[in-house]
């Protein structure tokens, strides 16, 4: 058996020193109780908070995945120890499907996927900067107009607002308080300045700038802004964790009254996004006050409870999770679960009364006096670069056609079809669709397969019979092929499938 015990603190440093432990006598120096716990099995022990099974016996399936050298506590200065990753499960079946989870997700991972498609490079230069190629450019722009289209339907207006601004602002809404540690700060004309993390304090400010009537409300502003937060050199990782980023943000500024109606419109627009992108499955987190924030407990209270009465008039099951609230307000994160069940957070809704307190916000009622307004702050995608990056993953980099990069690509058996093929990629590109001819000498074969590794959604294959009749053969990434078409009725069905952004082909059955 395993059993737990525990140590004062001076009678464990004495321990593990006489044993040349110098590394846990830092870590247990470290610890603020006066006892720590000790684990044992057999003539065996070791240091650890726990828990443990009660019996090793319980585990039936162990795999050592790899081991790494790390420095200690992650400073290079230190000694490197050797870190061991490893697993553990109840059955040998259930480890198998882990495993098999494990290698799909190399095969997926989106570092590997937008080089393999060329769509997105980092530097050294900009460490967490990614840079975006014209191809990783078309996938950006197409999820922005999607979501301006929504924006449109759903009554938003856009605006642009400035990057840097005086430190004073940051003060006032609380950011530089509660949230200076992953902020970029700079002098500038011996005034301290700082690259804005989030958007909500300059969209307070865009508030401000007139007076506003009940009339006037609800305010529905999105901004593409370019953010920067600051992350840890080692927390950064391909697109899903950078220091510079854009997100789809809005905020909305309402009236007590029009709360729950524009909680039950956002979480109806979010549906309708994730539905196109096909994100079916999804929970729903409601976080909580954090330990450090802003405001009474009292105005906390209020918010909490307003999402409460939302998700419960809507019929959303959802799960508490305390004290995981912006430093300024409750929130409901969207978790989408992906392909591999994996959980990523990309949606949220943040219901904040403390904003418009700080910047002293209000608009004219019904009956003359001022009111506060209410400020939501929300995003569907979340981050643009997170969510490409987790999608990448999702579709294991087979992009819907609306968001592929390259749409068709035109392949010819011999040179005798060029010109027939030149053709086509005029009358194809003149309706807009993205089109790419591979007028190289090679095999057709090898013509395939360099665009399904692309992952081209449609491959249109000439030869001597598609010149003849003036017809096409389409290929799928899936494989299958059609026979006999027509070029044009086939671009128009393209350009359908592309304008109602369906997530299959319009080929498949």
């Amino acid at each position: 058996p395993v059993v737990r015990s525990t140590l004062p603190k001076a009678e464990a440093i004495k321990t593990f020193s006489e044993m040349g432990e110098r590394f846990k006598v830092e870590l247990i120096e470290g610890i603020p109780d006066e006892e720590v716990g000790i684990y044992t099995q057999g003539k065996w022990f070791d240091l650890c908070r726990g828990p443990h099974v009660q019996n090793i016996g319980q585990i039936k399936a162990v795999k050592v995945l790899s081991l790494a050298g790390a420095y200690w506590r992650g400073d290079e200065k230190n000694p490197q120890l050797q870190r061991i990753y490893a697993t553990a499960f109840n059955d040998k079946k259930e480890l198998k499907a882990h495993l098999e989870r494990l290698e799909e997700a190399k095969k997926r991972d989106h570092r590997k996927l937008g080089k393999d498609l060329g769509l997105f490079h980092f530097h050294q230069f900009s460490p967490g900067g990614p840079f975006f190629t014209p191809k990783g450019t078309i996938i950006y722009n197409e999820l922005q107009s999607f979501m301006r289209d929504k924006y449109k339907e759903y009554s938003y207006s856009e605006i642009i607002t400035p990057q840097v601004f005086d430190v004073d602002l940051f003060h006032q809404s609380g950011h530089y308080e509660n949230y200076r540690e992953n902020m970029y700060f700079t002098e500038i004309d011996e005034r301290q300045f700082s690259f804005k993390p989030m958007n909500c304090p300059s969209h307070c400010l865009l508030y401000q700038s007139d007076k506003k009537s009940y009339r006037d409300l609800p305010w529905r502003v999105a901004d593409f802004g370019r953010l920067h937060r600051y992350e840890r050199s080692g927390a950064m990782h391909g697109l899903t964790r950078v220091r510079t980023f854009c997100q789809d943000d809005a905020h909305i500024f309402c009236r007590l009254d029009q709360l729950q109606d524009e909680i039950a419109t956002f979480m109806k627009l979010l549906s309708e996004v994730y539905q196109t992108l096909g994100l079916d499955e999804y929970v729903i987190y409601l976080s909580t006050r954090p330990e450090k924030r802003m405001g009474s407990d009292e105005v906390w209270d209020q918010a909490e409870g307003a999402l409460k009465e939302a998700l419960k008039s809507l019929n959303l099951n959802y799960v508490i999770n305390e004290g995981d609230g912006a430093f300024y307000g409750p929130k409901l994160d969207v978790m989408f679960v992906d392909a591999l069940k994996r959980p990523w957070q990309l949606g949220t809704l943040q219901v904040d009364y403390n904003l418009p307190q700080a910047f002293d916000l209000s608009y004219v009622g019904e009956d003359n006096k001022d009111h506060r307004p209410v400020m939501l702050h929300r995003a569907v995608l979340g981050s643009l670069e997170r969510f490409i990056g987790v999608y990448l993953e999702h579709v294991a980099g087979h992009l819907p056609t609306w968001l592929s990069p390259t749409q068709i690509r035109i392949l010819t058996l011999t040179d005798r079809q060029l010109e027939y093929a030149q053709e086509l990629k005029s009358q194809f590109a003149s309706l807009g669709l993205r089109v790419h001819l591979d007028d190289s000498s090679e095999k057709l074969g090898y013509k395939i397969r360099e665009a399904q590794l692309q992952k081209v959604p449609y491959m249109v294959i000439l030869g001597d019979k598609e010149l003849e009749n003036k017809s096409i053969s389409v290929r799928l990434r899936t494989g299958a092929n059609k026979e006999g078409l027509q070029p044009a009725s086939f671009g128009q069905s393209v350009l359908e499938e592309i304008k109602s952004r369906k997530l299959k082909s319009h080929l498949e059955g």
